[in-house]
């Protein structure tokens, strides 16, 4: 008897999702900070380590969602509030 289980059940998964929504709310506030303080080289180096990552072999192996589609789509997001 098969076990019929959503694909969002799958603790793999939900990891996968998780460590993905992580770096989506730490690229935000590094972003955010930038835009407050462009010269702030933490937030610098926070965006551009997360940036490594969503364009990361790991990255594709998490998601199929596309990693420079993300960062753009971010970016915009930050560009566009107040």
């Amino acid at each position: 008897m098969a076990v019929n289980r959503n694909l969002a059940e799958n603790p793999y998964e939900r990891l996968a999702n998780a460590v993905i929504l992580q770096a989506v709310t730490d690229y935000r506030v590094a972003l955010k900070k930038i835009k407050t303080y462009p010269r702030n080289k933490d937030a610098m180096n926070e965006a551009l380590s997360i940036e490594k990552f969503f364009c990361s072999g790991w990255y594709s192996t998490l998601t199929s969602v596309d990693g420079e589609y993300l960062i753009r789509r971010l970016q915009e997001e930050i560009r566009q509030s107040e």
